[in-house]
């Protein structure tokens, strides 16, 4: 059987405890994501990655515990890239499996991945929300309307001070959140919310490079919330000049972060004049990649509309 932990006692010493349990075991990786795997193979195909991923970067695995969909293919590849590193079976695996106990009389228990994944069981879902948020930071995956409930439920906190700030990265695969960035722009341009630096990669090794600055340059998010949020909002915008130099040369990330770092400190005025303009030129040049991609997807939004509307029509006349 999975290894258990029961809730009791008072609340805030079981969450105090808990994020101190977190930090011994260094970067913790809040995955949300759908129970479904969706009709496209490739949200599959990249979350199981996006697992093998979070292990080649030393991190460990928070989830709210399914062994179906989108989780599961995340746990399915953490699992996987740990056998191959560890060579071995016979142990359990470097994830928190986050639930009730309720959700997790819905699966089976003798499934293989449920009998290594460390499972710690909340009260309410209220509490498992609380206990998963207590990761570094978050990858949100495609998913349903409870990765929408999880997003916008983070959201809310953050803004409302309720929750620490730290990164959120929006795993865009085939442009999914597509619809989700526009409105999330919408409504904090016309003044409802405040702009959320979300770190969007739409591939594996856009994601690699995230992980890598994360990992290297920000560390642990143990600073105050006003310095979290500055250093997501930077990483947003220098995410594609690290990512255009790590195709173009090869380098490791890391020796591109004292390169830009030796540049800021010790460069001559053109030379980080010239750094500054790569970094403009690269985000913008993502941008404008994206803003053709959404204006191909919305052509194809509108056909479709323009079909309904043309059967519709003709519905009508028929009446």
């Amino acid at each position: 059987m999975a290894k258990r932990k029961s809730v009791c006692g008072d609340e805030k010493q079981l969450l105090s405890s808990f994020m101190k349990e977190n930090k011994k075991d260094g970067i913790r990786v809040f995955v949300a994501g759908g129970s479904r795997g969706g009709h496209n193979p490739i949200y599959v195909r990249e979350t199981y990655n996006l697992g093998k991923q979070i292990v080649k970067m030393g991190f460990k695995l928070d989830f709210g515990l399914s062994n179906s969909g989108i989780m599961g293919a995340v746990a399915r590849g953490v699992m996987d890239a740990w056998n191959e590193k560890q060579k071995c079976t016979d142990q359990e695996f470097p994830i928190q499996g986050i639930t009730t106990e309720e959700y997790f009389k819905l699966y089976d228990s003798e499934d293989v991945m449920l009998k290594h994944i460390n499972v710690i069981f909340a009260k309410t879902l209220e509490e498992r929300k609380q206990r998963l948020l207590d990761a570094d930071f978050v990858v949100f995956a495609p998913g349903g309307v409870g990765t929408l409930d999880e997003l916008a439920y983070d959201c809310v906190a953050m803004q409302d001070g309720l929750l620490e700030m730290k990164p959120f990265i929006l795993y865009n695969i085939g442009g999914f959140f597509h619809h989700l960035l526009e409105f999330l722009k919408s409504i904090a341009n016309k003044g409802f919310a405040d702009p959320i630096p979300f770190i969007v990669v739409d591939n594996e090794f856009e994601l690699e490079v995230a992980f890598e600055l994360l990992k290297s340059k920000y560390g642990k998010c143990e600073e105050d919330n006003k310095k979290v949020y500055a250093n997501a909002r930077q990483l947003v915008y220098e995410l594609p000049y690290f990512i255009k130099k790590r195709q173009e040369t090869g380098k490791d990330i890391i020796d591109i972060v004292r390169d830009v770092c030796a540049v800021r400190a010790f460069g001559s005025d053109d030379e980080k004049t010239v750094l500054e303009n790569d970094i403009e030129t690269a985000y913008l040049e993502k941008e404008i990649e994206r803003m053709y991609d959404r204006l191909a997807k919305t052509g194809r939004d509108t056909s479709v509309v323009s079909y309904k509307l043309s059967r519709l029509k003709r519905r009508k006349k028929k009446i």
